[in-house]
Order: structure tokens, then sequence, then C-alpha cells
């Protein structure tokens, strides 16, 4: 590849947005609409309009930064989101941000011909961790959440509405400024992995294919309660007991479907709550994972079949919610694998298990993500770390990738 980013100026634009919301001993607190985002907003914009490029949003506050084409032509656009969750690290959505603008910084000051005008996005709330629910921007704009509920959505441990943050944050624009399909015509979302696979293979870059399905079941025993004192184990109508044993008996049920199904129990309810009581209610939450939605019909179809009283205990449950897998666009997919290959860099072609805005724009636009490396493949923590080189090289697919669809487009 002729042309590459600049290390430097990568390392440097991860390096002055980790100040934003910056935690004490590393990391950042980063809420959507908060101040450190807000800060984080204008810096952006003062980066963006210093390159020459025109920075617009809509109505919900996403950003737009757009530098102009040489022909009359759809945008290209590219990035992520730049709220983080509590407590969380500096790349993890900022880095699909910075690294597009990266690639769009390069293409300007090497004077690097383009048909296209090309647009670097910021989505407004995708983490959920102060307005729930996540990816709640991308959500509103592909008609998966109406938008006057969400602007009710009332923060989580507070009481500002998400209308009245944006409101008050002066990115509220204009409707007309969103994405859309007649002025845009693919969208790339580099980020990092968040999970082990790149660097446990040793692998550079990940050519995202899509997003795995996923259900999302609530799990429900309900019992008696009664003193943990005087009465005895055989008389007890244990609502915890009864759940223990139905987690136990899932994770062997739904081990021996899939070998790479994933699922977790991440949310207990006990009540009343009490260290003298015997609990007489409990709901868990079941997350399920899977590429191949046949695997995730048999996770239902074993949720159905679960007792309908364990211990005395009844069962019962209930659907939360769940999505399809989505498959990311194939000309889009080769022009990334491409870039990668002229780079040099090893990779593998993998789909992501989180979700991501992607999934959704992928039902307006040919779409694809990038990923890096995470160390250790943790992500949403302070410790959350992709190596300079890591971040340079992401960046440098991206721009291999938009200039390919450029020509070809």
């Amino acid at each position: 590849m002729s042309v590459q980013v600049s290390l430097e100026r990568m390392s440097e634009k991860v390096a002055a947005f980790s100040k934003f919301g910056a935690l004490e001993g590393g990391g950042i607190t980063r809420l959507s609409l908060t101040e450190p985002a807000l800060e984080a907003r204008a810096e952006l914009k003062r980066r963006c309009e210093a390159l020459g490029m025109e920075v617009a949003s809509d109505d919900i506050g996403n950003i737009y930064a757009t530098v102009q084409g040489t022909e009359d032509l759809p945008r290209f656009v590219m990035g992520s989101h730049l709220d983080s969750v509590r407590s969380g690290g500096n790349y993890d959505g900022i880095y699909g941000v910075l690294s597009s603008l990266e690639a769009v910084e390069t293409i300007i000051t090497e004077g690097i011909p383009h048909r296209h005008p090309l647009t670097v996005m910021v989505w407004t709330n995708e983490e959920g961790a102060r307005f729930e629910p996540a990816m709640m921007s991308s959500g509103i704009v592909l008609g998966k959440f109406a938008k006057e509920k969400m602007l009710a959505v009332t923060e989580t441990g507070g009481t500002v509405t998400f209308g009245e943050a944006l409101a008050a944050s002066g990115w509220a624009g204009d409707e007309k400024n969103r994405l859309n399909k007649k002025d845009y015509c693919a969208y790339f979302e580099p980020h990092i992995e968040q999970g082990p696979v790149l660097e446990e293979e040793g692998l550079e870059i990940g050519v995202v294919e899509g997003v795995v399905g996923m259900v999302n079941y609530d799990i429900i025993l309900e019992g008696v309660s009664s003193h943990a004192g005087t009465t005895p184990q055989r008389y007890r109508k244990d609502a915890l007991r009864a759940a223990s044993q139905v987690i136990l008996d899932l994770w062997g049920k739904l081990g021996a479907l899939a070998g790479d199904l994933v699922f977790t129990t991440g949310e207990i309810h006990v009540r009343p709550n009490i260290h003298t009581v015997v609990p007489n209610y409990v709901k868990f939450s079941l997350d399920a994972r899977h590429r191949d939605m046949a695997v995730l019909a048999q996770v239902v179809d074993v949720i159905k079949g679960l007792p309908q009283e364990v211990y005395g205990c009844k069962l019962s449950y209930e659907e939360h919610w769940g999505r399809n897998t989505i498959e990311f666009d194939a000309g889009l997919l080769g022009f990334v694998e491409e870039a990668t290959q002229e780079c040099g860099y090893s990779y593998k072609r993998m789909y992501s298990g989180a979700g991501h805005d992607a999934q959704y724009v992928s039902e307006m636009l040919p779409s694809v993500m990038i990923f890096i490396p995470s160390r250790g493949g943790l992500s949403h923590t302070v410790v959350e770390y992709s190596t300079p080189e890591q971040c340079a090289h992401g960046a440098n697919v991206l721009l291999g990738a938009v200039l390919r669809a450029d020509a070809a487009l």
C-alpha cells in the first residue's frame, strides 16, 4: 500500500480523547451527553473543521463531518461512538471514530483524489449506560425504536430525560441530516474486537462478516418464604435452590448443542433477599448467541422444555428480547480483505458476538466492520487496550478499503 496513516497522529488522537472523562488510574467514564462527552464532541468538531470538513448533526445528535469528493455521488460514512460505559476504556467506540478521522485526514493531507464525499460519523448514546437501551440512536434512525419514546427515557440513577439532555447539549440538529439511503451508499465501522480471538491466534485484523443472532430470556422460580431457622429442609420451597438447579441443568443441555454456542446468566434477582428468610422468588436471565439461527431455535426449545415445577417451586419464563444474525455486504468485505492483504497483515474472517450500530445500519446500507485485537480480550473495563501499532493497522485497512470502494462503486 503506497499511502498509510500516521502512527504518530493516530496515537496522539487516542491519547487526546482519553482525557475526556478520564479516571484516576486509567480508563474513562464518558456517559452520553454528559460534560466529558460534550467536550469530546467539541474537540472532534474542532479537528474536523480544521481539516476543512463540514460538520452537521441530526435531530438526535448524531454527528456527520464530511469532506466533499470530486463527483456528485452519495457519501461513504465511517465511524462509531464516543460515549462509554461506567469505568470503561479508551478504545471501545471512540477507536472507530478516531481511526476514521485518521483515514480521512490522511486522504486530505496527502491530497489523495476521491470521487465520493467521505463522512466521519458519531452515534449518540450507543452504550445505553446513561439512557437505555443500547444503540439507541441507530435504532431510532433504522426504525427500531420510536423517537418520542426514546426522548422520554430517564437516565439511570437520575432524573434527566434523553430529550432534556439532547436539548441542553446544543447538538440537536435537523432530521433531514440523518443517515439515509439517498445521500449515503456504504458504511464502515472499525472497532476493537472486545474478545480474545485475534490475540490468542496471533492475528492482526478481523474481517467481520456479520453479527451473530441472540436470544434473551428471563426465567422465574416462585416458592414460599419461611424462616431460615425454624423450617426443616424437607418442607422448604426455596426458589434460589430451584433456580440454581435450573441454571446447572441449562448449562448441561445448552453445552451439548454446539461447541461455539455461548450462553450466560448475568443477572439474578432474589426476593426477599434477607439472610434469615428462605427466598420465595428468583428471576434470572439467559443470554445465548450463535451465528446459526437453527441453533438458537434449539436453545428456545430447551427453555420451553423446562419443567413446570422444581423443588416445589413454580417455573415460568418470558422472552426478553433477541436478534437475528446479520450478514455484512460481500462487496465491502472483499474491499476490506484486499486492503488487509495489501498491507501484509495477518487476518481471519469472523463474526461479532457483541452488538454494534453496524448491525442496524446494514438494513439500510451496505455495511462492514473491521476488528483490531483487544489485549487479554478485555473491554468495558479501565484496562481495555490495543497497541498504537494495532490502532494504526486498523486505520490502514479502513483507508485501503474506502479507496477501493471509491474507485469501484
